[in-house]
């Protein structure tokens, strides 16, 4: 009886054994399959010792040498799909999900890192099995890229975005750049691009040859919109120099948001003057210093603009100016080639020896701007005007007109009708518009 009983404990164990789910216990424990419980993160049948989720049992026995006595209880996506919702029901369905080839990138049994995968959080390794490689290698990286993060903004399944996208890109983006996002709802002013398009058509998300991930560097990438400028700044004899240096366009505008008008970093006369300034490379005036505290300014820099007599991109004119102006000292008045200042100021100023409406700068009747800048010589308005600031009466320069090493005196004094000079140029004259003084 003893014998019987243990003869039925010991084929009562085997049927167990046998019957068991796909020999389980076994199959890790034995020096069969050993390194399958050696993950650090197993597959959760596998965690359990249940082999027959997956695996079936085709004959009667196991092992047989040379031959497969295990097939898999379904194929492809099928067999994953009885335990994980598989994603693949969304607009964008990433290759391996739609083709049902979820071992492309999971391990069946086990893997050292989270998801069943061989890669930790840098998936580069993973991804570039089957996407190129070479852009992610440029000289400038974004953070994700740079450290394989494909995840931080991809999802690996499926997505309703295109590319895969966890969201839309801007709210991706802005989700990492919070201090942007900030900014950018306080902003009075927002480049159009950052308002309605993704930060993608600008900046390459992955890495670019070019600082801050830009797709091109700046102007030509900030010409792609702005044709019109790019144009201007293509053909203009005298184009203004922080357009042709590194930083290009943003040297001046803010490429996303501003409080200044035209996305400038500042009001526009601060953003002229920062570089306007003494100590600043190359021949530029010291501006800031022309015009400081002074009583007197040029009517567009009471305004505080620049722009209203220079182009800030660029001129076929010296000094950036907007219309033509005689770089001699000495020019006589021709049709055009005082646009610069006639463009504000009435053109008839020029054009009559008599007048009572055009000028106060008159004795009697006689036009004292024609005698100066269109007889004889010719001489130029910056002789006896500053261009910017001054503390004389109508932009008159008490310091007076360089004329090579020496300053002409203007000793300009305006009386109620009139006025008198003593320059360095003539003798004493005084005018007078109701009683004309004579002259022999």
């Amino acid at each position: 009886m003893k014998v019987l009983s243990l003869a039925s404990t010991a084929l009562a164990a085997l049927a167990l054994f046998c019957c068991s789910p796909a020999l389980g216990a076994s199959c890790t424990t034995t020096e069969c399959h050993a390194p399958l419980s050696a993950f650090k993160y197993p597959h959760a049948p596998v965690k359990e010792g249940d082999c027959s989720p997956c695996h079936s049992l085709k004959g009667k026995e196991h092992p047989v040498k040379g031959t497969k006595t295990f097939e898999l209880t379904a194929k492809g996506s099928a067999l994953c799909k009885d335990c994980h919702d598989v994603p693949g029901q969304k607009k964008v369905v990433h290759a391996p999900v739609s083709e049902g080839d979820c071992v492309s990138c999971h391990k069946p049994h086990g893997a050292n890192n989270r998801f069943l995968l061989d890669v930790g959080e840098d998936r580069s390794k993973l991804c570039f099995n089957c996407h190129d490689a070479a852009p992610f290698k440029a000289k400038f990286m974004h953070g994700p890229a740079a450290v394989g993060s494909c995840n931080a903004c991809h999802d690996p399944h499926a997505s309703a975005e295109n590319r895969l996208m966890k969201d839309k890109t801007r709210t991706i983006c802005l989700g990492c750049h919070a201090d942007f996002a900030s900014q950018l709802k306080q902003a009075t002013y927002v480049h159009p691009p950052v308002s309605k398009d993704p930060c993608t058509a600008c900046h390459d998300p992955h890495g670019s040859a070019v600082e801050m991930f830009l797709k091109v560097k700046s102007p030509d990438l900030c010409v792609g919109c702005h044709a019109k400028i790019g144009k201007q700044i293509g053909q203009v004899k005298v184009p203004h120099k922080p357009m042709l240096e590194k930083g290009g366009c943003s040297n001046c505008h803010s490429a996303h948001f501003s409080k200044g008008k035209k996305l400038l970093s500042g009001s526009e006369m601060e953003v002229c003057l920062s570089c306007h300034v003494k100590g600043k490379a190359g021949n530029l005036r010291d501006i800031q210093a022309e015009i400081k505290d002074k009583k007197y300014l040029h009517g567009p820099l009471q305004k505080g603009s620049c722009s209203a007599c220079h182009d800030p991109h660029g001129s076929d004119n010296a000094r950036l100016l907007r219309g033509k102006y005689p770089e001699d000292l000495y020019a006589p008045y021709q049709d055009g080639l005082y646009d610069a200042c006639l463009k504000c100021h009435d053109r008839n100023l020029l054009r009559f020896p008599e007048t009572t409406i055009y000028t106060k700068f008159r004795n009697g009747n006689r036009n004292l701007h024609i005698v100066h800048v269109k007889i004889r010589k010719g001489r130029t308005c910056r002789i006896c005007h500053e261009p910017h600031a001054s503390d004389g009466e109508k932009l008159i320069s008490k310091a007076g007109a360089r004329f090579g090493d020496w300053k002409i005196p203007i000793n300009f004094v305006v009386s109620g009708t009139g006025g008198s000079c003593a320059p360095g140029c003539h003798r004493p004259f005084s005018y007078d518009r109701q009683s004309p003084v004579k002259y022999n």
